[in-house]
């Protein structure tokens, strides 16, 4: 063979040799990139998985009004958390009668009502307001009428269950109506006072007086009483 042919095979031999060389180096690049690539890819899930165990194996503790996150490997990502106890709506306040709430209102009635109407403010109250009375005018005729004020309540109100001297049907004692119950005398003379009075636009002491007692004297025994219902 001629020299210049065999150099012609040897450097296509050479050649050839190369190109395959360059495509084996590009598949072992390729094919590791491919091999990081998965070997990365099993790192992220590990570590997803050891972050989600952490996360379900984590212990919380509640102490003194406080939440504390503990990790079982005691990293830093422990937390205090604070926890707010719930807002409890403030009570709201009703007043019914000169600022006070019904149970200042009964409570106030209350310290002035002796013997049988120890206990009856309440009821006084709520009937009062409910019929559009003054409760200082209702308890001052009661208290007037009865004597339960300053001592023993009278005969009329121990047998009839009267509070407020009412004359009337069913009669008891001398044409004085009676009631089965005290309660039942507190809210008929309530009803009365309202019906009767109120309702006709006698609605002071002074206008209600003529009408309620003969004695002249009587609405100021009355004031009397309302002065000292609203001073204690």
């Amino acid at each position: 063979m001629k020299k210049p042919k065999l150099l012609s095979v040897v450097l296509s031999s050479l050649g050839i040799g190369m190109i395959s060389i360059a495509v084996i180096v590009q598949n072992n690049d390729f094919y590791g990139a491919e091999a990081k690539k998965e070997i990365k890819k099993e790192q992220v899930d590990v570590k997803k998985i050891a972050t989600a165990n952490r996360k379900e194996k984590k212990e919380i503790k509640k102490s003194e009004g406080k939440e504390t996150i503990i990790l079982p490997d005691g990293s830093a990502e422990q937390a205090l958390v604070e926890v707010k106890p719930e807002e409890q709506p403030t009570p709201q306040r009703i007043e019914v009668f000169e600022a006070m709430t019904i149970e200042e209102l009964s409570a106030k009635l209350d310290r002035h009502l002796g013997d049988l109407l120890v206990g009856k403010g309440n009821l006084i109250a709520t009937k009062s307001l409910e019929k559009g009375v003054d409760p200082y005018i209702a308890t001052a005729i009661m208290l007037h009428e009865t004597g339960c004020g300053h001592g023993t309540c009278s005969a009329l109100t121990r047998s009839c269950n009267n509070v407020g001297g009412q004359k009337g049907y069913p009669s008891c004692s001398g044409g004085y109506k009676g009631y089965a119950t005290l309660d039942e005398g507190i809210i008929g003379f309530i009803d009365n006072l309202y019906n009767n009075y109120y309702a006709r636009g006698f609605t002071t002491v002074e206008s209600i007086g003529p009408r309620y007692a003969q004695s002249s004297a009587w609405p100021a025994a009355i004031n009397r009483y309302i002065n000292l219902i609203r001073a204690n």
